[in-house]
């Protein structure tokens, strides 16, 4: 008779990731089949060590063609060892959507059937829920309940070969990003706003404390194309520095580029007391960056490093980009704001490491500064078409 555990991962302090983990403590293991609607690298990466150890019993289900699961995910699995299938229904109306995680031994098996995905979210930052089953294979129910399952996941790809098949090149993988059925982790859709709007937050809801500490996503840094880098006259920036809000640009492909830690009042403008005064911009500090990345150096030269920068008066470096802006899932459009960038190697500030690049929020600080974002992080992306634009995320 079958043990039944219920997982609900955020609500309590269990996740999905721990869960799938004790499935392979069962003794004597000789099945492992792991079948999931999406899969990302930073999700195969907590539970690698369990896949990799039972590399030769494994096999893995991953659906494709649904604009979540990545090349990165898919190579990483390959990589584990075990028999890798994608899932390709060949239309984006129907996608393979089952979350299945199964371990059988020689007298005892161990299942998971919920919500998780394969995923960061899935296994630790989201609310999601499952059902853990404990199963006796002396027991005849949980014997051919087990065996029901082994069958149907493996007459997939006898039943449907043209869309559920092997995997077992870095090549194939390469073929779908090139025909568009995974998705490059680097490069990223812009957020899909709710709706858009043109002034008032109107939102105060704060970001949901669970008991489940969210995980980031290892982050990697992009370079700057190779194109020359123009410094312009100060007369030459009148132009461009014109403050006007335009209409958001939409369906462009991002890279991200930056992420901040939690977002503080001086980082949103919010001044502490009456007598403090706020500053009106942002530190471009070390945020997320990797450890061996210098962020003193890193925004001006790759991040932003298409855009004319202009010497100032102190003789530091100016520049505008335009930036659409993002709180929350609402879209409130695109600005033109101001970068400063100190250019001093020498300073106090440079030997202690701290930001030399600063972003003003112009028109868009009656947006940003808003009490309820306090606490929330800060995503910068790059237009992957046009290096000179950009998109701000909050939430």
């Amino acid at each position: 008779m079958a043990k039944k555990e219920f997982i609900l991962q955020g609500a309590t302090s269990q996740t999905h990731a721990d869960a799938v983990r004790r499935l392979f403590d069962v003794q004597h293991i000789q099945r492992v089949v792991l079948s999931v609607a999406f899969v990302t690298e930073s999700g195969v990466g907590l539970i690698e060590n369990e896949i990799k150890a039972n590399a030769g019993k494994a096999t893995v289900l991953a659906g494709i063609r649904n604009d979540i699961t990545s090349q990165q995910a898919l190579k990483k699995l390959l990589g584990l060892g075990g028999a890798l299938y994608a899932v390709d229904t060949g239309y984006r109306a129907v996608i393979f959507h089952p979350k299945l995680y199964l371990v059988r031994g020689k007298t005892q098996a161990r299942v998971i059937i919920g919500s998780a995905n394969l995923t960061l979210g899935g296994l630790n930052n989201n609310i999601e829920a499952g059902v853990l089953l404990n199963l006796d294979l002396s027991d005849a129910g949980d014997n051919a309940f087990i065996a029901d399952i082994e069958q149907k996941i493996d007459a997939l790809p006898t039943d449907y070969p043209e869309h559920v098949f092997r995997v077992r090149t870095i090549k194939q993988i390469g073929e779908f990003a090139v025909s568009g059925r995974v998705v490059d982790e680097m490069a990223v859709p812009p957020p899909r706003p709710s709706r858009s709007v043109s002034s008032g937050i109107g939102d105060s809801v704060t970001r949901i404390k669970l008991k489940v500490v969210p995980l980031r996503r290892p982050f990697s840094t992009v370079k700057k194309k190779a194109t020359p880098i123009k410094v312009v006259t100060a007369s030459e920036t009148k132009e461009i520095a014109a403050h006007k809000i335009v209409p958001p640009t939409v369906g462009v492909e991002l890279t991200l580029v930056w992420e901040s830690k939690a977002l503080t009042r001086r980082d949103l403008t919010i001044p502490d007391a009456k007598n403090t005064h706020a500053t009106g911009s942002i530190n471009l500090d070390k945020g997320l960056l990797p450890e061996e990345v210098d962020h003193r150096h890193y925004f001006r030269d790759d991040v932003f490093h298409a855009l004319q920068w202009a010497p100032t008066k102190t003789g530091n470096e100016e520049s505008y980009a335009k930036f659409q802006l993002v709180i929350k899932g609402v879209n409130y459009g695109e600005f033109k704001l101001r970068l400063g960038h100190t250019t001093s190697t020498t300073s106090k500030a440079y030997i202690q490491k701290n930001a030399m690049t600063r972003l003003s929020w112009g028109d868009m600080r009656e947006y940003v500064a808003e009490p309820s974002l306090i606490g929330r992080t800060l995503s910068l992306y790059r237009d992957g078409a046009d290096s000179t634009r950009f998109l701000l995320d909050i939430d």
